[in-house]
């Protein structure tokens, strides 16, 4: 650094250092009576903030998943032992419960000790500050990274990858990293990447740029799939939807061939045959319900 722009430095630094003091102090966040946050800002004003948005939905309401819903269960149980666990990554087709299930883990083991603090893609550079604030709290933390996918050369991917390999998580020990996508490989494949594939020997060897970019997902101890759902398991789901809204709002509506032909029509519409098309299905149908049966008395 040049002599002469040090005092400039010296002078920022003073000024950074008051404005910090200026800044109102934000209250930390009640954990024994919160269960959720999201992380907030950048710079200065950056921090942790209660989370009032999660998703209520239950495990058991998560249909045609089975295995899915089995393997993280069983991944949270070992992290909330104190076991060792492994970061994951769910990954697949839109609509199909991926986020549903990390919520859904949250409001099943909350009791016993789980919090979420929920990461935007634009903030991961902030995984290891976090986990430094979180090491000392007596909670399990999800750290929650919901639809993930980057640009080539993303600063954003650097950072989660140096989170995941780095010994941040190892010396906290009381968080791991859940995320979700719609790509298994998170970072983009392009066909100058293919190009350099070779055989040697008989047996084909990715080319250095795609091994580099395959890399990053592999940090994941756990994959799991989402695939779209056959039409018998989304009018599972239909079924379950409206059998569950039906009764919570005391509606005056049964399965039936009219309702699931409906229910097949809503999809064909919708182009997508999923958990998310399937509720979304119930709510238009038992609301329609219950005008009609308002409207009528």
């Amino acid at each position: 650094m040049q002599e002469s722009l040090k005092p400039l430095v010296a002078v920022a630094e003073t000024l950074a250092a008051r404005l910090l003091r200026l800044l109102p102090e934000r209250a930390e966040v009640d954990w024994s009576a919160a269960s959720a946050a999201f992380w907030h800002g950048n710079g200065l004003d950056r921090g942790l903030s209660t989370h009032g948005d999660i998703d209520d939905i239950d495990l058991d309401d998560l249909r045609e998943i089975d295995d899915q819903k089995a393997r993280i269960v069983a991944n949270t149980r070992q992290f909330l032992a104190g076991y060792p666990a492994n970061n994951a990554l769910l990954w697949g087709a839109r609509g199909t419960g991926k986020s549903s299930l990390i919520h859904g883990l949250l409001n099943e083991f909350a009791p016993t000790g789980l919090r979420l603090v929920e990461v935007h893609k634009t903030q991961l550079a902030a995984l290891p500050e976090i986990a430094q604030r979180l090491r000392d709290e007596p909670y399990k933390f999800v750290l929650f990274c919901d639809d993930l996918s980057f640009e080539a050369n993303d600063d954003a991917s650097k950072s989660l990858k140096s989170a995941l390999e780095g010994s941040i998580f190892k010396g906290c020990g009381n968080a791991v990293i859940y995320a979700t996508s719609n790509r298994r490989h998170l970072l983009p494949e392009t066909m100058a990447d293919n190009q350099g594939a070779g055989f040697v020997e008989g047996e084909l060897h990715q080319g250095d740029a795609l091994e580099e970019k395959i890399s990053l997902s592999d940090r994941f101890g756990l994959w799991l799939s989402f695939h779209p759902f056959r039409q018998a398991a989304y009018l599972a789901i239909a079924r379950h939807w409206i059998g569950a809204l039906a009764e919570r709002h005391q509606a005056p509506v049964q399965w039936n061939e009219e309702l699931q032909a409906a229910a097949l029509r809503w999809a064909l519409g919708r182009g997508a045959r999923n958990g998310r098309t399937a509720q979304h299905f119930a709510k238009h149908w038992v609301g329609q319900a219950l005008l009609e049966a308002e409207a009528n008395v």
